[in-house]
């Protein structure tokens, strides 16, 4: 059985994970550079910085076998962050190199943009053709929505029901290099109703030897300010934050924009198969979301193929 699988975030490579130990001839896509989607990590100079996802829960014991074995190998570590009683994990060299490890033995095409889907046939930007017995979408619902309609494919009236129930916030991320670390209790801060939403300093969080200062405005600000000039935005963010952070502290900065950083609308169910076509939706849309949901919808889809 050939499986595509388009994009490398949580959700593809779980699912690429369990369909390889099934016997599954597999091929993972991703427009990006790199594995991870949400999952990311920055480097700029010799400072590092996650701009994606912060950190993530454990609840279920899929995701906990998965995790400890990340442990053992010194890939994943417990955070706790003093506002939160649960224990969190993030990466140990960013949150990036837990997708990393995931995809090491898979087979990972990047720079490979799916542009239109034909004949159980994915073609990319650059050209390539990749034909499939089963495919998987794992992107954010928009872009599958944008897929569809560049490949002349029609949702059913459930599909659109389904989809329908999907929403995502948008979030703006500062990444800013430091002269020395903050003072933040235990490396992260959560804040509330503030133009930004939390602060990490990645150096006390331990993925790197160069104080990196990681900001994300919170939704509101966010949906606000996206299509606003990044510069101003940055500096309007870190301004607001100055309690926190010494202003004079910071070398340089860079930020990112997440169009669908957080799915707050889910379909209840861990993925969906589109009517009458072997074509399957999966991601942090579907189920529990976030980190884990995202593991948890590939890796039950990779368990029901």
């Amino acid at each position: 059985m050939k499986t595509i699988i388009i994009g490398a975030g949580m959700a593809g490579l779980s699912a690429a994970r369990i369909l390889v130990q099934n016997g599954h001839n597999v091929a993972v896509l991703d427009k990006s550079r790199g594995v991870g989607g949400r999952m990311s990590t920055r480097t700029i100079d010799m400072a590092k910085a996650d701009h994606g996802a912060q950190y993530f829960s454990v609840k279920t014991p899929e995701f906990q076998e998965l995790i400890s074995e990340l442990q053992f190998e010194n890939i994943a570590a417990e955070w706790h962050l003093a506002q939160r009683e649960n224990v969190r994990y993030v990466g140990t060299k960013g949150m990036n190199s837990i997708p990393k490890k995931m995809a090491s033995t898979l087979n990972v095409l990047v720079n490979e943009k799916v542009i239109s889907i034909e004949n159980n046939i994915a073609k990319t930007e650059s050209g390539n053709e990749y034909d499939f017995d089963n495919l998987i979408i794992t992107i954010p619902i928009p872009q599958v929505i944008e897929l569809f309609r560049n490949s002349k494919i029609k949702f059913s009236h459930n599909d659109k029901n389904v989809l329908r129930k999907i929403e995502y916030e948008p979030c703006i991320a500062v990444m800013a290099v430091l002269k020395q670390p903050t003072e933040i209790v235990s490396g992260g801060i959560i804040l509330e109703n503030q133009p930004v939403a939390w602060i990490a300093d990645n150096f006390q969080k331990g993925i790197t030897e160069t104080p990196t200062l990681t900001i994300h405005a919170s939704a509101k600000y966010s949906a606000e300010h996206f299509d606003d000039d990044l510069q101003e935005v940055a500096k309007d963010m870190l301004s607001s934050v100055n309690q926190y952070i010494n202003l004079k502290n910071i070398v340089t900065f860079q930020t990112h924009r997440w169009k669908f950083s957080n799915a707050i609308k889910r379909y209840e169910k861990p993925f969906y198969q589109v009517e009458n076509l072997p074509i399957y939706l999966a991601g942090d849309g579907f189920g529990l979301g976030n980190v884990e949901g995202a593991f948890l919808s590939g890796y039950y889809l990779g368990m029901n193929l």
